[in-house]
């Protein structure tokens, strides 16, 4: 069994929760987590790449064991994620490290990518959005041009809204454990978390207008990218993975078939997957 510990940080007087397991002079991949859940999305995969790899998967700010100031005492937009984010990736003193990043995770993770290049050894992208041909439609569309209204927002931290983030694009439902959806929505019914949460939501637009800079770094970079993607996905769709190899031709690009937490019905395939592809570009 692989020892998992569950610490914390502060950074710039914010309690942040991380996960970490794996041997401390190993490689380091750092786990960037999605929406509306926490680096709880990674606890089976933190024990399948850590025999080989030091693992980290913190907790944003708002989300999972970190601390949740309200929305009146801090300003959540991605910019804020990211800067806390790297500060306790500093701290840690991890200088060189992969990411991988999933739904809020690619914002978080390329801002950090993009502003600290040297320091990022290769990319996995799992359903992490980084081009317009990725944007699903409907609710989707309106997230990246900032037209969300305040009840889209309300409807986006329901419960329906949580569990069909989880059931929908799976071939087999009943693959997925109820536990997901029911710890995601415990944490996000918590006083002031639901807000947190919209008014991230309500910045998502200001990701859409760094894809240029993401896309030059991908370019100038040539950093090695694996995009294992749940092809189902209707939030970001397929296309959103086929499109990184339009910057980078040796990206490698994966489709499965799984929706948008595709950890939680493909989690041999994409650990496979991982360990291949950081086993080849970090030896």
């Amino acid at each position: 069994m692989v020892a998992v510990h569950h610490r914390y940080a502060t950074v710039n007087g914010h309690r942040l929760f991380y996960r970490e397991a794996g041997p401390a002079d190993a490689p380091t991949i750092v786990l960037l987590h999605g929406f509306p859940t926490s680096s709880h999305m990674y606890r089976h995969l933190i024990p399948a790449l850590a025999d080989r790899y030091h693992v980290v998967a913190p907790d944003y700010l708002g989300a999972g064991a970190s601390d949740a100031p309200p929305v009146g005492e801090f300003t959540y937009t991605f910019d804020a994620l990211a800067e806390l984010t790297l500060g306790l990736l500093d701290q840690l003193g991890l200088t060189e490290f992969a990411l991988y990043i999933q739904d809020f995770g690619s914002p978080v993770g390329l801002r950090i990518a993009t502003a600290n290049p040297g320091r990022v050894t290769a990319i996995v992208t799992q359903n992490g959005n980084a081009y317009v041909e990725g944007l699903g439609a409907g609710l989707t569309q309106k997230l990246a041009a900032g037209a969300l209204t305040e009840d889209d927002l309300r409807a986006m931290v329901t419960l329906e809204a949580t569990k069909g983030q989880y059931l929908d694009g799976s071939p087999d439902p009943e693959l997925v454990s109820p536990d997901v959806w029911i710890h995601d929505q415990a944490l996000l019914d918590r006083p002031g978390a639901a807000e947190i949460q919209m008014a991230l939501l309500a910045d998502y637009h200001h990701n859409i207008g760094l894809y240029p800079k993401f896309h030059e770094y991908f370019r100038t970079s040539q950093v090695p990218v694996l995009a294992v993607w749940g092809g189902n996905d209707e939030i970001f769709v397929a296309d959103g993975a086929r499109a990184y190899a339009r910057d980078l031709p040796d990206a490698e690009i994966h489709l499965l078939d799984a929706g948008h937490f595709a950890l939680e019905t493909q989690l041999d395939a994409i650990a496979g997957y991982v360990r291949g592809f950081l086993g080849r570009v970090l030896s």
